[in-house]
């Protein structure tokens, strides 16, 4: 008798339920992770000194006197191992010559470290350099290009003859590859500690190549800005290491980087990467941005604030702030700690996606990686960067790759113990060959004919143990396509039955061409290789009403707004 009650509530509760499945989709609904055109992209990252000697002539191997600054190894390398702290020949031809390698991996922007004129000597101030240490300068050089001594000006080891920056981008655009440029905005070169005040360090120089700021090899605390119009650029604190300061409070500043970085524009760069961001105040970067777009409406610009905290880092993507994305170091933790170790849980993962009342303007417009320049490379085995690369370029973000990384490239080194080796082009030759190449080429392919895989929202059906299982869905302005991921970094096959917010329909296989056919009310079941990958699409609308009810929560509650 007393079941009576609780079985009418629960056939009627089925009912609603059945009704609510049935019950067809408003067809002028839109779901959208993001509708920013540089979604699309697949970034790969090279820091261009390091990647390929393109064109020897521009190596300057003679330059700095009797402390050269071409080819200076890092002390007390331990047996087998090197790293370098000065130039080894990387170039725009290198990058150039290469294009075909990297679009013919699946990317489709590359990301060059910066291009401005740099001291062409070795920094004698500082801690001394050495094997693992961080932000110790003694006896380096400015190869990575950070170390800006005349922001209008190319640095000389870039160019060759007929390939300046233009050039350069105009034969990557050829290539259909897009170029996002590397900039700085709160520092210039190493100012001081030196044994002896050093000509090419601590100064700075307009388009005219005058000298309008030094730093006069003397400490932050003992500059006079107010009675010497030279270090008048300079905020009198130290911040990172030895170097020069930016005031962001003097006018002056903000005219002479913004009019730098216009100029870059015009010569072809499509998108910035803004180094240090977090050093300088949203309102500076608000005004920056508002000086870019105003000339470049829409441009694209993404940050990096080395913090792991999302709170402290989503400032920057508010539209009062400049509305410039990041890189999204949070998840970058999250997925270290996930592929490096065998048996991790994707469940961890989870909390870092934000894809529902999260900080950030827009979670879909972070720029996603596991590691960088600036930190030990990812030490995992070819099975996490297969794992790695199946996830970023399935799960929401715009994926960035560290050069080297399609083959495990010095994996585990941090940046003085080989982070930064050469590549080379003998590695670019023999890469295509190896497994984690391979997989990175197939999944990063599959992406880059995936609308909805490059906008669309992410809506997650399993996260636990190996196995991931979420949908991408698009439907804007006419295109439809709902992507369901499925993935196992497993060492054995693992089963996969989907039947949660799965809609009827011929569901086809992006990376086989298989179709599976699913009625109404059926599950999809299928099989995933160890460490693989499945992304099945579905051309058409959501029909399906529990589907449509959850993406519309997360269309409501995707960023902070």
């Amino acid at each position: 008798m007393r079941l009576i009650p609780v079985l009418s509530t629960l056939s009627a509760s089925l009912l609603v339920l059945a009704a609510c499945q049935q019950e067809p989709a408003k067809p002028d609904a839109e779901y959208y992770g993001t509708l920013e055109p540089f979604a699309e992209q697949a970034v790969y990252f090279v820091v261009t000194d390091r990647f390929v000697n393109g064109d020897e002539s521009n190596d300057q191997r003679d330059q700095g006197g009797e402390q050269k600054t071409f080819d200076r190894p890092v002390p007390n390398a331990p047996e087998g191992m090197h790293a370098n702290v000065g130039y080894l020949g990387g170039d725009f031809k290198g990058v150039l010559n290469n294009a075909d390698y990297i679009r013919g991996m699946g990317f489709s922007s590359v990301w060059i470290t910066p291009i401005i004129d740099n001291p062409d000597a070795v920094f004698t101030g500082g801690k001394p350099v050495d094997w693992g240490s961080f932000w110790t300068d003694k006896g380096k050089t400015g190869y990575h290009g950070y170390w800006g001594v005349n922001f209008y000006k190319l640095d000389e080891h870039l160019p060759s003859e007929n390939l300046d920056f233009a050039a350069f981008t105009k034969g990557m655009h050829n290539k259909n590859l897009k170029v996002v440029l590397d900039i700085v905005g709160n520092h210039g070169s190493p100012a001081f500690t030196m044994p002896e005040d050093h000509p090419a360090f601590g100064k700075l120089y307009d388009k005219d190549g005058k000298l309008i700021a030094d730093h006069q090899n003397l400490r932050p605390d003992q500059l006079d800005p107010e009675n010497n119009p030279l270090h008048a650029f300079f905020n009198k604190k130290q911040e990172v290491a030895e170097l020069a300061d930016f005031n962001e409070n003097n006018p002056a500043v903000l005219e002479y980087l913004s009019g730098a970085y216009l100029q870059w524009i015009d010569q072809g760069a499509d998108a910035f990467r803004i180094d240090t961001i977090g050093w300088m105040p949203h309102e500076f970067w608000k005004k920056f941005a508002d000086r870019i777009r105003e000339k470049h409406p829409g441009f694209f610009m993404f940050g990096e604030d080395f913090r792991w905290n999302a709170a402290d880092i989503a400032g920057h993507t508010l539209p009062q702030n400049g509305d410039i994305s990041v890189l999204d170091f949070p998840l970058k933790k999250a997925l270290g700690e996930l592929f490096e170790n065998a048996g991790s849980d994707y469940a961890s993962v989870k909390d870092a996606l934000y894809l529902e009342n999260g900080p950030y303007a827009n979670p879909y417009e972070l720029m996603t990686f596991y590691d960088n320049h600036d930190m030990p490379r990812m030490n995992a085995s070819d099975e996490g960067f297969i794992d790695a690369h199946n996830w970023l370029f399935t799960a929401r973000g715009i994926p960035v790759i560290y050069y080297g990384s399609e083959i495990g490239f010095m994996r585990g080194r941090a940046e003085h113990a080989g982070n930064r080796n050469y590549f080379g082009q003998e590695r670019v030759d023999a890469a295509p060959s190896h497994p984690i190449y391979q997989q990175l080429q197939r999944i990063a392919k599959v992406r880059a004919a995936s609308p909805a895989l490059q906008r669309g929202l992410q809506l997650n059906v399993e996260l636990q143990d190996d196995k991931a299982v979420f949908y991408r869905v698009l439907q804007h302005q006419g295109v439809n396509q709902i992507a369901l991921v499925l993935l196992n970094k497993g060492d054995q096959p693992a089963d996969f039955t989907v039947a949660q917010f799965l809609q009827a329909g011929s569901w086809r296989s992006a990376l086989s061409g298989d179709v599976h056919t699913v009625g109404d009310g059926e599950a999809l079941k299928t099989s995933v290789p160890a460490h693989g990958v499945e992304v099945l699409l579905l051309d058409a609308p959501v029909t399906r009403a529990d589907m449509q009810l959850r993406l519309n929560k997360l269309m409501q509650h995707k960023g902070n707004h």
